[in-house]
Formats: structure tokens, sequence, C-alpha cells
């Protein structure tokens, strides 16, 4: 049994249509992401049903589409789809307020203007975010793709279009570490990952939060106590599945660097040094951050 639902939201007029189809385009394979013109194909869990989302964005609009299969009518699911589409399109950020503040600012205004509408792109879940931290740890982004491409080939579901859907902690869980260390996982990011899957089921890690202070405080703490997750990884979980602006990237080599270049520095700036600078910018740090990875680059950060 199948079921289709149908959606759109508004996109406001500077959207950054090909940022967000890069973020989604790292893996030229395609095991689970398609990307064609205008357009994204990703295969999803969805209520635990293999489920293929299509974003299509046409002008300052985004055309939303889910073809679930095994699913029951999902007409009343609706609203639960559009909150998802605008998740994942950045569209929870505040950014016009970011701006409104920081145009005219005498280090970061000019490249603030001159990427005007910039947002941070997210993972269609939270899970999905925190698991790409894990596996991206100290390597190239080349390596963390075949990696993770690995690692859905291997524990995701298969929807019928015959796209593979991203993984949820309850399929992670079926699988021993050996299995992992298959997929190209250190043996410490296979028992992180795997711990992180058992906090969840247990209920003693909850990942659908608020963005409130003290909910990211307490998540922070929890992931920081699972052996093998550092503040990098926490961070960019944070930046890619919880619209959180606040997170410092300052152990970010790119970043660094195009400080370095934003400041005119001659010697590099240190991983201490772009905390403190950035840590003039909270509540908006991590925005602050994309914009300088931003500066010299055409993909998604």
């Amino acid at each position: 049994m199948k079921s289709s639902c149908l959606t759109e939201v508004i996109l406001p007029n500077n959207y950054h249509t090909n940022d967000f189809l890069a973020f989604h385009q790292r893996d030229e394979m395609g095991v689970s992401e398609i990307v064609q013109y205008n357009q994204i194909k990703k295969g999803i869990i969805w209520y635990e049903n293999p489920s293929l989302l299509t974003i299509t964005i046409e002008k300052n609009r985004a055309k939303i589409q889910l073809d679930i299969d095994g699913g029951k009518d999902c007409s009343s699911q609706r609203e639960a789809l559009s909150t998802l589409a605008s998740h994942m399109l950045g569209l929870k950020q505040s950014v016009d307020i970011f701006e409104s503040i920081y145009q005219d600012h005498p280090v970061i205004g000019e490249l603030v203007n001159r990427q005007t509408g910039l947002r941070i792109y997210q993972s269609a879940t939270a899970f999905e975010a925190l698991s790409w931290a894990i596996i991206g740890q100290q390597i190239s982004l080349s390596a963390a793709i075949s990696i993770r491409r690995r690692f859905i080939q291997a524990v995701g579901r298969q929807h019928s279009s015959g796209l593979l859907c991203f993984p949820n902690y309850n399929q992670v869980m079926q699988y021993s570490q050996h299995d992992l260390r298959q997929c190209g996982l250190s043996v410490g990011k296979a028992n992180a990952l795997l711990n992180v899957c058992q906090l969840i089921n247990s209920g003693e890690l909850e990942l659908n939060i608020s963005e409130r202070e003290n909910e990211i405080k307490r998540l922070t703490e929890g992931l920081l106590a699972i052996k093998g997750i550092g503040i990098w990884t926490v961070n960019y979980a944070l930046l890619r599945g919880f619209n959180y602006l606040d997170g410092s990237l300052h152990g970010d080599v790119a970043v660094r660097r195009n400080l370095q270049y934003l400041l005119s520095q001659e010697n590099k700036v240190s991983a201490e040094q772009a905390e403190k600078w950035l840590a003039d910018f909270s509540p908006w740090k991590a925005l602050v951050g994309a914009h300088l990875w931003q500066q010299q680059s055409s993909s998604g950060y």
C-alpha cells in the first residue's frame, strides 16, 4: 500500500536555492539523495515507513511531495510535512534579524551584505545530523562521504523508488560494532554511535527538544558524556539538526582560515583566538561561522 502527501512553503526572495541543493549533493553516487536542476529527492523514514521526499523549488516557493511505502492516507500529516520542509530549508532561522543587526558592522558588515539571505540548511532529522557529525570527526570530507554512503547502504531501508533511506536509531541498534566497522567507522565512532542509539532508546537522551538554552545545555552535557563525542561533534550536530545558531565553530579549519583572511592577519588564527572573537557575536556565533565558511566556498558547509 502506498500513499502520497502534497504541500508547499513560501520562500524569501533572497533564498539561496543553489546552496540548499549543494548541501544535499555532497555524495555524487546518490544512494539516498538525488539533486537535479531545482529539485531534490531524498529517502527518509516517515513514521517507520520508507518514504521519498521530493522538494522542488520554483521562484519563491518550494513544492513538497512525500511518497510513503506501506503508509495509510497521509492527508492529516500535511502540517508535519510542511514543518519538516521548513526545517530542512532553514526557514526557522531569523536571519533577517541577524542581518539588520550586523549589516553595518565594521568587520563583518560587508560579508553579511554580500551574502544576505544565507541560512544553515538542515538534515532531515536531528539523528541524521548527529550521525553525520560522528562519522565526520577528524577525517576529510571525501572520506566522511564515502563512509556515510557505506553506512546507509548497510543499514538503510530501501524505498520503492530505489533510493535508500537514512536509518533511524532503531535500525542502527540492530547492528553490531563489527558491522559498523565494516562500513569504515573506527572503533570509537562505532561505539559512540551505538551508545547514542541505546541512550535514545532508553529515554536517557532526548533529541526532540526546543531551542531553549537549558535544553541545549542538557543535550550538550549528555552528548559530551559519551566517550568518543567532543565539542566539535556537538556543535556541528546542533548546527545541522537543531537550527541552533549560537554554537561556536572555532575549531573548524575553514572558519579559522577565512577569519584570518577577513582580519587581514599575517599569522594563522588559532582555535582559541577564533573562539574569543566569535563570542562577541552571541547568540549568532554559528551563523557568523557559516558566513565565514561560505566566504570562499560555493558548496554546502
